[in-house]
């Protein structure tokens, strides 16, 4: 479908770029290891799965290079700003950075199980190369090497000898162990049931990174897969000798081979993204460095934690999203939290819920469980990494956005709404934006309530400036119990609702988003309309299914472009 090619198109077209030069990277290296003659007498031991274990590893090196650069919060924040990311197409691809981060590391993944696999068959292929059956020339060649003016080709020495003793006893051997083990561990805890239940476990094992790059670097300095040196082809005619084996120190043209292993080339590969990163980390530190002042603490019967802060040179923009440490509770953990205030406000501010151990700890650092006024001085230090640009950005960018939200996932759109209301009170502002449709679907609007706040202060605000057009929101509630029904039906012809105190009255159950959008395509038919999604994978899916169907085909027709909100 036409919403389907124009929402998805460059990350087809991305993904299917990746796959072709991985493909080709592996073809490729195949194709040189199988045909090159200084690899005859290499391959005569070990058939194709040397190549397999080379082209393999030619494919590791090109995504542990990628690897790094979706996670460069920087570098991306500042390609966002540039000029060149100027189309809104190539921002959502930006915002799309840890999918791709993700599907790096699935080719990281399958390419380390091929480099594995083969590798244990050349293993195999070495020792069986030693015993009476394998043939004269992989006897010949297995035993090269044992005169002083000989190199060796095989380096499983002896028939008898313990190969995965042997083999832990080389620099190749001992960090593919390490690389192996550091990358299950990564892979496993980086699945959604641990990122969700046990962070901490997430963030700190993910940190083995480190590890698994300076492995993956020394890795290629054992040189274990051997081929023939340059200057023996020269005097050692391959296509002849193989041959004629036996006439090798007889014949002028036979010499003995002579070996030598590849030279390392893996940190050719990751050097530009390793500096990349390590200018990451440094401003990333240095922004921890800097003095944030905490000016209000306001703690919300629902287990939110309100805190305004201040700090020098701090600009953010509607929608964007900050990293917090706090050192007195962890020095290495950084969590992310949207910003709920607008640029306009003097102070910026995050609304956080108690739902770890973190976020815990800092709840009771705060002294939000104390009904006692703390004093400033008291507070814990906070370290602040940011802003940076997320998807709800793009809101003001659009004559229409749609910005539906589930749960939590309400927090992004605080600051833009705000940012609204700050930009309507400014008449020397253009802007863009004309019509803007909040949906928020909860279970329990009382764990949000300051947002019902926010919402009731910007529609008695909006009413006064006789702006109430500009926003229509709808409030979906999913979960109530007997109670609440009878009393929401006993006050149901008040002018005020009964749950939130709006004007505007809360639905119950989910929405009908058929209908929703179909409405909204009938009352803007020629426009390029912002959705904008924060919340659970599943309901994006399906808004996602609704933008595709209800743009039109026309390109001057009503069409839907999907932003979703993750980090």
């Amino acid at each position: 479908k036409m919403g389907c090619w124009m929402n998805e198109s460059l990350s087809v077209l991305l993904l299917l770029v990746w796959l072709g030069l991985n493909l080709y990277l592996f073809i490729d290296t195949f194709y040189w290891y199988e045909e090159e003659d200084a690899y005859t007498y290499t391959r005569v031991m070990l058939g194709s799965a040397l190549a397999c274990a080379r082209a393999s590893a030619t494919c590791l090196n090109f995504n542990c290079m990628l690897i790094l650069l979706p996670v460069s919060r920087n570098l991306i924040s500042f390609i966002r700003g540039t000029s060149i990311c100027g189309r809104r197409a190539l921002r959502r691809q930006l915002d799309k950075s840890l999918t791709f981060h993700k599907v790096v590391a699935y080719g990281i993944a399958v390419n380390a199980i091929i480099h594995i696999v083969a590798h244990l068959v050349n293993i195999e292929r070495y020792h069986i190369s030693q015993s009476k059956e394998a043939g004269e020339l992989q006897n010949k060649l297995s035993g090269l090497g044992k005169n002083p003016n000989e190199s060796y080709l095989n380096p499983i020495r002896d028939y008898e000898t313990n190969t995965t003793a042997e083999i832990l006893t080389t620099i190749a051997g001992v960090t593919g162990v390490v690389i192996t083990v550091t990358l299950v561990l990564i892979l496993t805890s980086s699945t959604e049931i641990i990122r969700r239940s046990f962070f901490e476990v997430f963030w700190y094992i993910h940190h083995l990174f480190l590890l698994f790059f300076i492995g993956l670097v020394i890795h290629g300095m054992g040189q274990l897969v051997r081929g023939q040196t340059p200057q023996s082809l020269l005097l050692h005619n391959v296509s002849y000798c193989k041959d004629h084996y036996s006439e090798w120190e007889k014949a002028t043209q036979c010499p003995l081979p002579q070996f030598s292993g590849n030279p390392p080339v893996t940190w050719k590969w990751l050097l530009g993204p390793m500096v990349l990163h390590i200018c990451e980390r440094i401003v990333r530190f240095w922004r921890s460095q800097q003095k944030v002042v905490i000016t209000k603490v306001v703690t919300h019967s629902s287990g939110v934690l309100e805190l305004h802060m201040k700090k020098y040179g701090f600009k953010m923009e509607p929608g964007q999203y900050i990293f917090l440490q706090c050192p007195s509770i962890s020095k290495l953990e950084w969590h992310p939290f949207t910003l709920t205030s607008a640029p306009e406000e003097e102070f910026f501010s995050v609304h956080i819920r108690v739902v770890g151990d973190w976020t815990g700890a800092l709840f009771k650092a705060c002294g939000a469980e104390e009904k006692a006024f703390k004093e400033p001085w008291k507070l814990p230090r906070l370290a602040v990494d940011g802003p940076y640009g997320a998807a709800t950005t793009d809101i003001f960018h659009y004559k229409v956005s749609m910005c539906i939200a589930a749960g939590i996932g309400v927090t992004p759109f605080a600051s833009v709404l705000k940012s609204i209301w700050y930009i309507c009170c400014n008449p020397n502002i253009e802007l863009i934006l004309e019509k803007v449709y909040f949906y928020w679907i909860c279970r329990d609007p009382s764990a949000f309530e300051w947002f019902a706040d926010l919402l009731f202060l910007l529609e008695t605000q909006m009413a006064e400036k006789r702006k109430t057009h500009f926003l229509s929101y709808h409030i979906f509630l999913t979960g109530w119990d007997e109670s609440q029904a009878t009393h929401i039906a006993l006050h149901y012809d008040e002018k005020m609702d009964v749950i939130t105190g709006l004007r505007q009255k809360t639905f119950y159950g989910r929405p009908n988003w058929d209908t929703e959008f179909r409405q909204i395509a009938e009352n803007h038919p020629s426009n390029s309309i912002g959705v904008f999604f924060c919340g659970p994978k599943t309901l994006s899916k399906s808004l996602q299914k609704m933008c595709n169907s209800y743009s039109s085909v026309d390109p001057r027709g009503v069409h839907f472009h999907y932003n979703n909100e993750s980090f």
